[in-house]
């Protein structure tokens, strides 16, 4: 099968598309053509060498498929060949087939493209994992979700537009994206580049409240406005460090305030553990989907010998959304 390959690690120069093996599914596994998969910010810092695959999966790049049920393997039921599906993997995708978890299988609702399918799995199973399973957010409650305009930032800002629509939305962007996450549902925009230290309009914006729930993958930087932007039991999950990873903390302020810091990472997970997350996301925000009340955000699709563009862009943070590489036909 064709697929992106990496000679070594390092910058583009080091993606190549190539032919390896078609990979057979094991036990609860089962192959999947891939029609299609999205770019992801860890695929970035996996070509880098920086964020290896759990052990047993794929080395190829990429965190998600949309595609076609191939073949079954040992000790799956429920699911047959030609179903089109959904799933997280823990490597695998940018290849014309990878193996699934049939345990981590979703329908592709009827009205949905194998390229909007392809955009679901990471990014919005990441959002609700973290800001409604991990976070607890509540209608009513308001929450801040930093890296406007972002694969996990459009998803978080759509799924609680229609799972909890009471919920204020507070998002730090870009200037050049400040006016797109508005139109998406965000009270208030905050341009971090003008604003590194947001709490001061945090705590305006909530009457001195502050947040219940913050979702950040800039770490350390962010560390001490996020702390003093949280209110009263408030949570911060941690799911990235682009910022670096050593920052000093007001333990005293955050037991007075009751306040939880989480750290969270969705790839290694147990399988029996990311496959009890699909199923609840699957139960609860997938009919969203199928509905049509939430659309993924694409900003372009590449075909999948034009993967280095499609690196680059994300590089570039010239997206708004998600960037897909169409494999099938």
């Amino acid at each position: 099968m064709k697929a992106v390959l990496l000679e070594g690690f390092g910058g583009l120069e080091v993606l190549k598309i190539g032919e390896v093996a078609i990979p057979q599914p094991g036990e609860g596994q089962v192959l999947v053509k891939v029609m299609a998969t999205s770019i992801n910010r860890p695929d970035l810092v996996q070509r880098e060498g920086k964020y290896p695959p759990p052990p047993g999966d794929s080395e190829i790049l990429g965190l998600e498929v949309a595609g076609v049920i191939e073949a079954v393997g040992p000790g799956v039921t429920g699911w047959q060949k030609g179903e089109r599906v959904m799933s997280l993997v823990g490597g695998g995708a940018y290849a014309e087939y990878a193996v699934a978890y049939a345990s981590h299988l979703m329908r592709i609702p009827e009205a949905m493209s194998f390229e909007e399918a392809a955009c679901v799995c990471e990014s919005y199973i990441t959002a609700f994992l973290n800001v409604f399973m991990i976070g607890g957010l509540k209608d009513n409650n308001t929450v801040i979700l930093h890296g406007g305009g972002g694969g996990v930032n459009t998803a978080g800002i759509q799924l609680c537009k229609a799972l909890v629509p009471a919920t204020k939305i507070i998002v730090t962007a870009a200037p050049e994206k400040i006016d797109r996450v508005k139109q998406l549902g965000a009270d208030l925009v905050v341009n971090f580049r003008e604003t590194p230290d947001f709490s001061e309009l945090v705590k305006e914006f909530t009457n001195k409240k502050g947040v219940d729930v913050i979702l950040d993958h800039v770490g350390a930087k962010y560390l001490a406005p996020n702390m003093n932007s949280l209110g009263y039991a408030g949570r911060l999950v941690i799911i990235g460090i682009i910022s670096g990873i050593k920052a000093e903390l007001n333990l005293a302020l955050m037991m007075v305030k009751r306040q939880q810091i989480i750290g969270s990472v969705l790839r290694s997970r147990p399988v029996k553990d990311k496959g009890e997350i699909v199923a609840e996301f699957t139960k609860t925000a997938l009919p969203k989907f199928a509905d049509r009340t939430i659309v993924p955000i694409i900003e372009k699709v590449f075909p999948l010998d034009q993967v280095v563009e499609a690196h680059r862009m994300m590089e570039e943070d010239r997206h708004f959304g998600k960037i897909v590489l169409k494999i099938g036909a």
